[in-house]
Order: C-alpha cells, then structure tokens, then sequence
C-alpha cells in the first residue's frame, strides 16, 4: 500500500483519520476512568488516619532500591509538561485548536497526568521519602528539559514514543509486582493500573507508526534506524539531585533498576525486537536503497546488543539517594 505521498505532512494526514477513529480504544473516558483518589486514603472518612497509618506500615518493608526507583519514575511522571510541550513542536501537525493531532495531544496529557498525581501522594504519605529533595529533582527535571534525538519529526518522534511506552510499561509492571511481594498490596494495584495505562498508549504509537509504514516505507525505516543507532534514551536522562550536574543521578537509577531487574539491557533489545517484528520489518516491500540498508542495519542490531547485554554485570549499591530517608 505505498501511496505516493508527497510529504510527511499528507502522511500525517492520512494517519490523523485512522487515530480519531480509534481514540476511544486508545484512550478511556473520563467519567469512567480511574483517578488517584480511587486508591488513596479518603481525607473525609473517619478511619483516614488509620489508612495512612496502614499504608505507612506496608511501605516500612519496601527494600531501597524500590524506593528510588519508584521515586526515579514518580520524577519522570511529573516531568509531563516537557513531553507534552515537545509532541506539540513536532513538524506537520495542525496549530488549529481543533485538529486532531492536537486534541490526541491534549487526551494523552490528562491520561498521563493522573500517574503522577498519584505516585506523588503516595510517597509522601509513606514517610520514606526526602519530598522536598525529590521536589527540587522533579523541577530540575522539567527545566533542563530533555534531548532525545528526534527532532521534530513526527516520524522519528512516534518510533521514540512506541518504544519507550513499551519501557515505562515494563518498569510499572515490575514495580507493581515486587511492591506485592514486599506486602504492599496499595503499591502494587497502582502500579498495576499506571503499566496498563502505558500499555494502551504503546499501542496507540505503535499503530501510528504501522500506519506511516504502510505509506511512507522508506523514510519511515529510516527514521527507525536512526533511532535506534541513537539508542532510544530514557525522558529522564537529565535526572539529578540538589547540587549535582545535569544527568549525574540517572546512572544511580538506572543501576537501581537493573539489579532489581525492574528494567535492563535485554529488556531493551527485547523491545526492539517487538517493534522489529510487529511492524514487519523483514517483510516490507518498495523499500528504496536508502531504506534497504536501513532494514539491514536494523535486522542485525538485537544481536549485537544481545552479546552486549550477555557480558554486563549487575552493578554493585553504592550510592545513597539524598530522596530516601535513612
């Protein structure tokens, strides 16, 4: 189906009408949407000090690691404006308030928003956690902004979103699954909702991209290798703390996150592979030679980081977080 588009504004174009049909799968209403105050203690019931006196107590038992790495992605929640302002800066969407690329935008924003409303509450109920510290990182955060190697382009950009909702997906999960173990069943349901939530949305980009495939084959393999010789690198990647530089925390979170396998180097491979195989890449056909040798970098590359990733060693805890309280 390679239409001869003439742009990738008339690809994105096409796209919209497919993504406006398909919203309402995308994204929940919000009437009927979960909101944080479904999982929090209810500031208006009698037994509201008993709730956070429960909650405390379950999160007593959260091992360190936990804690900042559910700290790390509370952070890179909160750091909502900075993605939201780059979606909107992408080339070839409409400014028109009414378009759709822009109402997507905005939908995905509210979703998004609630998860770190509610991982924010949370923790400062827990009472392991330094919110002031934490406070300063997630500003720091939002005003250094990011630079993830997409530029405007939506092509670029939409290959960036689908891998990385696949990771935050990945990350929850496995928070949600090691907070049951360490008795915080709270923890556990609203890491639960936020994956399924990421999961949603991964599909969502996931089928955009499927879509410019079908259309624009080339430039969209292209854009793909490039991304992925780039490496796809987290929203956080600037993560600091008070009187560090920008970036010198993120090393200490992502290290937290590996040896609890929460999220690691074959996980990273195994979601390029997803993509690899979800938007058929070794079967595209009118590729261009351009787009020949991207499809030939991109069919080789999980290998390579798979020997990569065999050879890593789990890093040793060194390093204590001015967020968590000791």
């Amino acid at each position: 189906m390679n239409i001869n588009f003439g742009s990738r504004k008339e690809v994105l174009m096409h796209v919209e009408k497919y993504m406006l049909k398909m919203m309402p799968t995308y994204l929940k209403p919000i009437d009927t949407n979960w909101q944080p105050s479904d999982f929090l203690p209810d500031s208006t019931n009698e037994s509201f000090f008993q709730d956070i006196k429960i909650l405390r107590e379950n999160a007593k038992d959260l091992s360190y690691d936990l804690v900042a790495v559910l700290i790390g992605d509370t952070i890179t929640e909160e750091a909502l404006p900075t993605y939201e302002s780059w979606l909107m800066m992408m080339d070839d969407i409409s400014r028109d308030e009414e378009g759709g690329w822009v109402k997507w935008n905005r939908h995905w924003t509210a979703e998004e928003n609630r998860h770190g409303d509610l991982l924010n509450k949370y923790l400062y109920l827990s009472g392991r956690v330094d919110m002031r510290q934490m406070e300063i990182s997630t500003q720091y955060l939002i005003a250094d902004g990011f630079d993830i190697g997409t530029g405007h382009d939506p092509y670029r950009n939409f290959v960036y979103t689908s891998f990385q909702e696949l990771a935050t997906n990945i990350s929850h999960r496995r928070v949600a699954s090691l907070a049951k173990k360490n008795g915080d069943v709270l923890l556990s349901k609203m890491c639960g909702v936020i994956a399924a939530d990421e999961l949603r949305h991964a599909k969502a980009y996931k089928d955009f991209m499927s879509k410019i495939f079908e259309v624009d084959p080339s430039e969209a393999m292209i854009a793909f290798e490039d991304m992925m010789r780039k490496k796809i690198v987290m929203p956080a990647h600037f993560l600091r703390e008070m009187g560090l530089k920008i970036g010198q925390t993120f090393g200490h979170f992502t290290d937290a996150a590996q040896r609890l396998g929460v999220y690691t180097a074959v996980d990273y491979v195994e979601i390029m592979q997803q993509l690899i195989e979800e938007w058929k890449i070794d079967s595209i056909n009118e590729l261009n030679e351009a787009g020949e040798k991207a499809r030939d970098y991109i069919m080789k590359l999980p290998d390579r980081l798979l020997r990569v990733a065999d050879r890593m060693k789990n890093p040793t805890m060194e390093y204590k977080f001015s967020w968590i309280h000791s």
